[in-house]
């Protein structure tokens, strides 16, 4: 199953945001998306434990998506079972002053994983290309452009060749990437946000921006459509999951997840002789 995941949703084509399937229409029910889940986790568990005791790679899950798609509870639900000191979650949010005095993956580069360790992007590197593109008088924070006209076709393509090159380092120096976009539909998005106003424990989730960021969803879907087409590689490869559906959502990531780390193959570290003989003579000590 977690094979046909990985395959499914795996962008390795044109990639046509409208032609997408927001929602899952397969034989997997609610009930027994909870069951697998359970399944997966411990086997994900299992995967993360070696990766930690081999100490040579490291994983890096970018999540990007609408507000109200579901990136937090993604996160809370998948890796909730695993050890935490080996995984690191990392909210991007507006950059600091000292941020903009940097090019664009300076703060990125410092979260990066540890070997050994899973870091996970709550959104990422992407908002470069995604909101500051959507809101392209952003990047004049960083004081190299003086007129938003400068701002041009060149400047984008840069930007996706310079995540592209940044990914590739990333891969080449043992930090591999899954990178997953949960394509949730404005209908459902309208669903959510309301349940956000009408349920007192969800008012603080609720902000007044969400809806002008709301009125900008063509725009958002042209720049996502957009940056997945020009930076998804073999080696760094987007993942465009269902979102309309939180428990599949899960699942899917799961699994894409636990095939990826099968595919690093992580190993526990094998001992030597002398040590196994030690460990045997403080065995005898500790029973004494």
């Amino acid at each position: 199953m977690s094979k046909g995941f990985s395959q499914n949703f795996r962008i390795k084509n044109k990639f046509s945001i409208k032609k997408t399937p927001t929602g899952y229409q397969g034989k997997i029910d609610k009930r027994g998306a909870l069951a697998i889940l359970e399944e997966e986790k411990a086997k994900l568990y299992q995967l993360q434990e070696k990766l930690y005791a081999d100490g040579s790679q490291s994983l890096l899950i970018v999540i990007q998506a609408m507000d109200a798609a579901g990136k937090d509870s993604l996160i809370q639900h998948v890796m909730s079972g695993i050890n935490p000191q080996g995984c690191e979650v990392t909210s991007f949010k507006t950059p600091s002053s000292k941020e903009y005095n940097h090019d664009f993956l300076w703060r990125h580069y410092k979260a990066l994983p540890d070997k050994g360790k899973i870091g996970i992007f709550n959104r990422s590197h992407y908002e470069s290309v995604l909101i500051c593109k959507v809101h392209p008088e952003f990047n004049l924070h960083e004081h190299v452009w003086k007129d938003i006209k400068q701002i041009d076709t060149t400047f984008w393509q840069n930007r996706y060749e310079s995540i592209r090159n940044f990914e590739k380092h990333l891969v080449q120096n043992g930090t591999h990437i899954v990178k997953f976009f949960l394509h949730v539909s404005k209908k459902e998005q309208k669903k959510r946000l309301l349940a956000r106003i009408n349920k007192a424990d969800k008012n603080w989730k609720f902000s007044e921006n969400d809806l002008k960021e709301r009125l900008l969803w063509d725009d958002y879907q042209k720049a996502y459509e957009e940056a997945i087409n020009e930076t998804s590689t073999a080696d760094a490869p987007w993942y465009v999951l269902p979102a309309d559906q939180k428990w599949f959502t899960r699942i899917a990531a799961c699994q894409i997840i636990i095939d990826t780390l099968k595919h690093i193959d992580p190993k526990f570290p094998r001992l030597g002789e002398d040590t196994l003989l030690n460990l045997q003579t403080y065995k005898n000590l500790l029973i004494k």
